[in-house]
């Protein structure tokens, strides 16, 4: 009997260890109401308030130039630029977290879009999406805590998550769902913000 307590001691001590070791990995998401709330690094290195695309539906996306998943940047640019007139924007985080497939230095990553994809959306500096050197903005997006229904790890390269207007996040899509798929597209739409009502030529305006 007192061999049996002497190993459950020990057990229940391994466990609180491995407890105490998994807590400390955590990283606790900032305590912001939005995505949008977040400061982050553009490709240049310049600072970016994401705020200012509060008003907009934001497609966020982890992108990596060396994934069989890369040739989605053509459907990106093209969702971009099929709806940014009507208020959408596409936001690119390069990331190396599988597999090494986003081996380069910014610059690089820059060049690679522009020269491979012709690429026009926001680029922003490379970053982690999972592990101990999670991004905030990754940290808050993939928390239950702030993210309630589209939480969870990032599956590989090209996760995408749509913002909408009021700084909600609303979808989330498997890397391998393409951006122009019919239920992508399908939610962008549904997330536009509302088209301003232009007054018809020769109505009186108010004044």
């Amino acid at each position: 009997m007192g061999i049996r307590k002497q190993i459950a001691s020990v057990f229940t001590l391994g466990l609180s260890l491995v407890g105490v070791s998994c807590s400390s990995l955590a990283v606790d998401p900032p305590e912001v109401k939005s995505p949008l709330d977040l400061t982050v690094k553009d490709i240049e290195g310049n600072d970016v308030d994401l705020s200012q695309y509060k008003g907009k539906a934001v497609l966020i996306v982890n992108v990596a130039s060396k994934c069989g998943l890369t040739p989605q940047y053509d459907a990106l640019e093209a969702v971009y630029r099929k709806y940014k007139d009507r208020g959408l924007v596409v936001l690119g985080f390069p990331a190396n977290n599988f597999l090494g497939q986003e081996p380069g230095t910014n610059e690089e990553i820059a060049t690679f879009c522009r020269t491979k994809f012709d690429v026009s959306f926001p680029m922003f500096a490379k970053i982690s999406v999972k592990g101990e050197d999670i991004a905030p903005l990754y940290a808050w997006l993939t928390s239950e805590k702030t993210n309630p229904g589209f939480s969870g790890n990032i599956e590989w390269n090209f996760g995408k998550f749509l913002v909408d207007p009021s700084g909600k996040v609303v979808a989330r899509f498997h890397p391998k769902t393409k951006p122009d798929a019919a239920d992508v597209t399908a939610a962008i739409e549904k997330a536009l913000p509302p088209a301003e009502t232009k007054p018809e030529p020769g109505a009186p305006s108010e004044k």
